[in-house]
């Protein structure tokens, strides 16, 4: 990218911290390889006036899920899980029924794919079943125990029968207990053992012991037009045509919460480009080419995809565009994403070689407003595509 292009990239993002929407931002985005742009900006603390860097740890939320799907298809390469075997295999306790009360077989391509009948808590208008239930979303700390959050979950009938239907929902946490189960051990050791440590990821946790590095975090104003507020400890976000979203802050650091598989996990951007790098090429040092196309490509294309919206189906791990002009982006069909509820998204376009990380501390801007959408046309409109034969994709690696 030339220096005007990415200034231009940079102006979209120094206008959304100027104008209050986003609090701090950290954006990376390669192609080929080779970084071609990189912007940290705003602030981490606001109050403190302390700035974002290289260096500040985000807190991610959902893009935590596709670390641990990838785990798991690691798992199954090993022989170690089987996709098409029952989870009460490993969660014999775990029986969640129809609303008819007829019992239903769950597996983990069902929980991989958000095609197991669950659904979350903050897709609905407050005191919903799992609320009523006590189910934590994973983000908050209503729940501090694993075993716990499945036993209410698993009293909630399903929204339908596994493998009829798509629904985003906390299908990751138990997917991450059945890791637990199949390894007999903790589920941090487990993504350490098979996708963070061999990528090097050595900022992304489950759980960090000070805020040193952490982005605070803010959520959107209460009036219009207003700069973003600091996040209370127990707080609430409302999800636009859903119900309200409920936030701990402070949960990364508590160690007696339990690592939530599908929204637990922090890091830095660089850490999580070299994550979406190693997928862009095809898997190694964590997963065979076979295994990045059932995490990267559609396997739901008979179902639609509320959660990412008209023109995306869903892998088992990512949204997936199925068609550019209806899902109403820029990149190709066949790009694949994901974005968190404290405001991060990221993306990644095989076609052209591209791998965006945008990671902002204000929920939901950062997700559902406007900034991830300018920002990605903003590099559309100024990118100059690349041959890949120009690149030998080794840049990123510095960041090991």
């Amino acid at each position: 990218m030339e220096i005007c292009a990415a200034n231009c990239v940079h102006q979209v993002i120094e206008d959304a911290v100027s104008a209050g929407r986003i609090v701090g931002a950290s954006v990376i985005v390669a192609q080929h390889g080779e970084v071609i742009l990189e912007h940290h900006t705003g602030w981490a603390d606001r109050e403190e006036k302390r700035p974002v860097t290289e260096e500040t740890i985000f807190r991610l939320a959902s893009m935590t899920k596709p670390i641990v799907s990838a785990a798991t298809l690691a798992l199954v390469e090993k022989d170690v899980l089987s996709l098409d075997t029952p989870i009460s295999c490993w969660l014999p306790a775990f029986t969640p029924r129809l609303s008819n009360g007829n019992q239903a077989v769950i597996t983990l391509r069902h929980l991989l794919t958000h095609t197991a009948g669950l659904t979350y808590g903050f897709l609905f208008a407050e005191n919903n079943p799992l609320q009523s239930a006590g189910v934590s979303d994973g983000i908050d700390e209503s729940v501090l125990s694993l075993d716990d959050n499945l036993e209410r979950l698993a009293t909630v009938p399903l929204m339908f029968a596994p493998g009829t239907s798509w629904c985003y929902s906390l299908a990751t946490d138990v997917l991450g207990a059945v890791l637990e189960r199949a390894c007999n051990q903790p589920l941090p050791q487990i993504i350490e053992e098979w996708v963070t440590g061999p990528l090097g990821m050595k900022d992304t946790t489950f759980h960090l012991s000070s805020h040193e590095r952490l982005a605070k975090a803010y959520a959107d104003s209460h009036e219009a037009n207003g700069s973003a507020r600091v996040m209370q400890n127990k707080d609430k976000v409302l999800l636009e045509g859903c119900g309200y979203i409920h936030y701990a802050p402070g949960r990364i650091t508590n160690k007696q919460a339990y690592p939530s598989a599908g929204a637990g996990m922090a890091g830095t951007a660089r850490d999580y480009l070299i994550f979406l790098e190693a997928l862009r090429n095809g898997g190694q040092p964590i997963l065979s080419r076979q295994s990045v196309d059932l995490l990267t490509s559609d396997a739901v294309k008979d179902f639609d995809v509320p959660a990412a919206g008209p023109g995306f189906g869903f892998s088992m791990g990512f949204a997936v565009v199925r068609d550019s002009q209806t899902a109403n982006t820029p990149r190709h069909a066949g790009s694949y994403d994901w974005g968190g509820v404290y405001g991060t998204k990221m993306f990644v376009d095989p076609e052209i070689g591209l791998s965006a990380v945008m990671l902002t501390n204000t929920a939901l801007e950062g997700l559902t407003g406007k900034f991830s959408n300018d920002v990605t046309r903003a590099i559309y409109d100024n990118l100059e595509i690349h041959e890949a034969d120009h690149y030998p994709g080794t840049a990123c690696n510095e960041y090991r």
